[in-house]
């Protein structure tokens, strides 16, 4: 079924397209009761502090997607919860592994120009305060003409407008959490010495792609275990299920350093879930993706999006240090006549997105 979601919902701007500039933040919070009073309050300042950085050049076009991780989800927030967020499923052998790494809250900071994604880093990280350590920071960049650190087009099956909506957003037929969506993170190191000893063919026939014109390779000269093989995720009906990426190039060239921050945002993590299988474990098992051979997933984090007005609601939800079962949420949160969750406006999430 179609998702039918609206922009009545108020997502995040999980749909858009990547920007010029980028800063991706994955922190923990401190397991005590004032961190955790610390971050609901945060919860309440978000928005306006992103608006005050943004009114000071709006030709900058700020953004900033926030989300949680499950075990934070849980100490801070409670009950209900999202029913598809769970700790981040490593996926593969030893020497190809897509690893899970610590990860409480993700914020995903964009604009055309990196001094507003500085400003509201430094903005939104110190209103966090004791609460807040610091997990992973990377700095992202336009490269070229979208191209990725390796040199291909990078976002090019990317759905946009409309369908960017529904492929990213939790439709308005679901209850508490709609509006919100699901984001998974991996940062990817890039052996660039042994990318580039190979020929121009032979890194299309890993990517499946032609690196000058970005068309597709056919299916007669394209490998199974081509990157964009694997990575195409079909329904029941065959049909392809979109899922919003944010993929940035970043580089330290004095440390020779260089990769590809991997974002995906969807409605439920089953997609992007499944096309990691394919990548490290193979489609069929041993099948595997090749570009593996010269990328390394160094982090790994998934992460649930609420809607702007559920995050609001957030500062004001009680804890499990401070509620024992869900009728501690009364005042937010009621039981509708048929038997769904509510909070305000908003009902509770299905089991099915």
């Amino acid at each position: 079924m179609r998702n039918t979601c609206s922009l009545g919902l108020k997502p995040q701007p999980v749909d858009q397209a990547p920007q010029a500039a980028a800063i991706f933040i994955v922190g923990t919070f401190k397991n005590t009761p004032e961190s955790h009073a610390n971050v609901r309050q945060w919860c309440a300042a978000y928005s306006g502090l992103i608006r005050a950085v943004g009114h000071r050049a709006p030709e900058g076009q700020l953004r900033c997607v926030v989300g949680f991780g499950s075990s934070a989800w849980d100490r801070i927030f409670g009950h209900p919860r999202p029913d598809l967020l769970h700790p981040f499923i490593e996926y593969g052998p030893a020497e190809r592994r897509a690893i899970a790494t610590p990860g409480d809250v993700l914020l995903h900071i964009s604009a055309q120009r990196m001094d507003l994604c500085i400003e509201l880093a430094t903005h939104l990280v110190a209103a966090f305060g004791n609460a807040f350590e610091i997990a992973d920071e990377v700095h992202g960049f336009r490269h070229f003409d979208m191209r990725s650190i390796i040199g291909f087009v990078d976002g090019t099956e990317n759905p946009s407008g409309q369908d960017a909506l529904e492929a990213t957003v939790i439709p308005d037929t679901q209850t508490v959490f709609a509006g919100g969506s699901y984001a998974i993170i991996q940062k990817y190191l890039h052996d660039m010495i042994g990318w580039n000893a190979l020929s121009t063919e032979m890194q299309e026939r890993i990517i499946g792609r032609t690196k000058l014109s970005d068309i597709e390779l056919d299916e007669d000269t394209k490998p199974s275990w081509a990157h964009n093989a694997l990575t195409v995720i079909e329904d029941d009906t065959g049909e392809e299920i979109d899922i919003m990426r944010g993929n940035m190039p970043f580089g330290r060239p004095g440390h020779g350093e260089f990769g590809t921050y991997f974002i995906g945002y969807a409605s439920s993590p089953t997609p992007i879930e499944r096309m990691m299988e394919n990548m490290f474990v193979g489609n069929p098992p041993g099948n595997y993706d090749r570009l593996l051979d010269f990328s390394t997933a160094v982090t790994g984090g998934l992460f649930f999006i609420p809607s702007l007005p559920l995050l609001e609601t957030l500062a004001q939800r009680p804890s499990l240090d401070e509620a024992e079962n869900i009728n501690a949420f009364k005042p937010a949160l009621t039981v509708s006549h048929d038997g769904s969750l509510s909070i305000g406006s908003l009902k509770g999430e299905s089991q099915h997105e």
